[in-house]
């Protein structure tokens, strides 16, 4: 059996992904498919805190664009990643997977509010810590969230599972010739303005060496597979 290459570690799923094949909201189907390849780096004793998005439900900066409040139109996007990790909690409970959601924005009768010896304690005892609501702070993104939560919980990597597998000079959606870009650094990334994460993450990531890995969650066994050492995606290091 592979053995893991790190004992911590955080994920960052986009809300997008929850949706699977619908166009908004979250696929039950999906959802369960996500739980179960979470569970299987889980059962190798891999410390796991999580990040989600919420762009399946509401996105702040599209909302500020057709003349929303950011600040405003930012909250409510919290709330969405509220809602995103409170179902994935479910479904990870279901499989008899310890979960624990907590939140940057204070809503005690849902989840615990984010106390980071708290987050720590529950990782060391092997729950799954999933941290909502972004920092709690409007015109930072949820990517920017998991860089800082990452290198608060001391985790060693941060991957981050998307639609596409791995980084590319262009949109390979609308560009059939982009290329696929497979290590690069933390400045290059800035330079060419790749826009896998916001600027904002990869600087946080590149001013304390946090390496990145972006790669594919429709493929199954990925996480597992990164996990466990394989080359599987693009990195962004030093």
């Amino acid at each position: 059996m592979a053995l893991p290459q790190f004992k911590r570690i955080l994920l960052k799923l986009s809300g997008e992904a929850l949706m699977g094949d619908h166009s908004f909201g979250i696929s039950p189907q999906m959802i369960q498919y996500v739980a179960d390849e979470i569970g299987s780096i889980v059962g190798l004793g891999v410390e796991t805190a999580i990040v989600v998005g919420g762009g399946n439900i509401f996105r702040g900066i599209a909302a500020s664009s057709y003349g929303m409040d950011r600040a405003s139109a930012d909250h409510m996007g919290m709330l969405a990643t509220v809602i995103n990790s409170l179902a994935l909690q479910d479904a990870l409970e279901k499989k008899d997977i310890q979960t624990r959601v907590q939140t940057a924005i204070s809503m005690h009768e849902v989840a615990e509010p984010y106390i980071l010896r708290r987050a720590v304690r529950h990782l060391e005892k092997g729950r799954v810590v999933i941290f909502a609501a972004g920092t709690g702070s409007p015109y930072f993104t949820t990517d920017t969230a998991a860089v800082l939560r990452a290198q608060e919980i001391h985790a060693e990597i941060l991957l981050k599972a998307t639609k596409v597998d791995g980084l590319y000079d262009s949109d390979p959606v609308e560009n059939k010739d982009a290329e696929f870009v497979k290590n690069i650094t933390y400045m290059e990334a800035l330079e060419r303005q790749l826009k896998v994460m916001d600027m904002t993450a990869i600087s946080l990531a590149m001013d304390n060496q946090l390496p990145l890995v972006v790669f594919s969650l429709n493929n199954k066994g990925n996480i597992k597979n990164v996990v466990c050492g394989e080359d599987i995606g693009s990195r962004i290091t030093n």
